[in-house]
């Protein structure tokens, strides 16, 4: 599976432009989109899943032109948007036996043959009668997995999917993707959700205000930010004066005082430790100090 874009740019009416001049080429396993909320990153999913035409440039996926071969391309993909729209009175089953028999797939044994095989890929086999209005968040996107993987699909596109989730159904639906992405389904997860990336991506790109403005692996990113996270020690006191100057990833409680974990170029006013970078620290690193100098 080979997804390549190229100069791909959208404006919506009145002139606001989504995406400015995209490029990217994405190989097999599980590729990551970060960016925040309002970056592009629906835009661009919309527009690789064919919901939505470019106003320039040019897609391809697997040698299939996105304009021209919009029914082919749509043979080849599964997708699970960020809100999925199901069928409160039926129940779990009910909704892929409908959702496959809309993707046309029929006699209706091999279709509940594959219903009952999706439900436990997800692991929703004990839930199967349950109707999808009192499904869990996570289960109902543990569903939408299950729908958006209907007809065997080779990419995968999934748009903040743990978006919402508490802590516990959150890692399970990460695991779950992984699970996912070390088979032979390519897939592309667009998150403004920091952690979604660092547990299962190899390969990923920031988005900024519809530009990449990072293409690389993880360790790349984080390698940015080497050299500029502490950890301080400080007093409750003068935390929101260490919070005004400086972005403050976290801060937990250390006896009557605050060991905060501190983000800067240089660290002044305050005594600190260094401390080796994570994604997330790499992440507001480079919004905040590289971005922010351009």
């Amino acid at each position: 599976m080979h997804v390549s874009i190229r100069s791909l740019s959208h404006a919506y009416p009145r002139g606001a432009r989504a995406l400015k001049d995209v490029s990217l080429e994405l190989g097999g396993g599980m590729f990551g989109l970060l960016g925040p909320n309002g970056a592009g990153k629906t835009t661009l999913m919309s527009i690789l899943v064919t919901l939505l035409e470019p106003t320039s440039g040019e897609v391809s996926i697997d040698n299939h032109d996105l304009r021209r071969d919009r029914a082919a391309i749509r043979a080849l993909l599964g997708y699970l948007p960020q809100e999925l729209d199901v069928f409160p009175k039926l129940k779990a089953w009910e909704f892929l036996d409908y959702s496959a028999r809309l993707a046309g797939i029929m006699p209706k044994a091999d279709r509940l043959r594959m219903v009952g095989s999706l439900l436990e890929r997800v692991r929703l086999e004990d839930s199967r009668d349950v109707y999808c209005n009192d499904l869990s968040g996570g289960m109902k996107r543990r569903l939408g997995i299950a729908q958006a993987l209907i007809g065997t699909p080779r990419l995968l596109v999934v748009d903040e999917p743990t978006a919402g989730l508490d802590p516990e159904e959150r890692l399970r639906f990460r695991s779950l993707l992984a699970e996912l992405g070390s088979g032979d389904v390519t897939i592309i997860l667009s998150t403004h959700i920091v952690g979604d990336i660092s547990s299962a991506c190899s390969d990923m790109a920031m988005l900024h205000q519809g530009e990449i403005v990072f293409r690389g692996a993880p360790s790349e990113l984080i390698d940015r930010a080497r050299g500029h996270v502490w950890t301080v020690p400080v007093s409750d006191a003068r935390l929101e004066g260490l919070k005004a100057r400086y972005p403050v990833v976290a801060a937990t409680p250390s006896g009557d005082d605050w060991e905060a974990q501190v983000v800067a170029e240089t660290l002044d006013g305050f005594p600190g430790t260094p401390l080796e970078p994570n994604l997330e620290h790499a992440y507001v690193y480079f919004h905040e100090f590289v971005l922010g100098r351009g």
